[in-house]
């Protein structure tokens, strides 16, 4: 799914989900540099992140893949 990742002063980094309308801050990451590893939103969602440059610039859109299962999967 498309998820566009964000950095804000308040709330630190953030996912937004256009498909559902939602946006979360991040709450846990894999990794210290974000990408290639998963990511857990404050909804309780794990999100893999695709594999990108550490210096990438935000906001950036990527594909992120859900994990688990249940009747919210977009």
């Amino acid at each position: 799914m498309k998820v566009m990742i964000r950095r804000s002063p308040e709330s630190g980094l953030s996912i937004y989900v256009p498909k559902k309308d939602l946006e979360e801050p991040i709450v846990e990451t894999e990794r210290e540099t974000l990408w290639g590893g998963w990511v857990r939103i404050a909804n309780g969602w794990t999100l893999d992140l695709p594999e990108m440059a550490v210096d990438t610039p935000l906001p950036v859109t990527v594909n992120a893949r859900k994990r688990g299962g249940g009747e919210d999967d977009p």
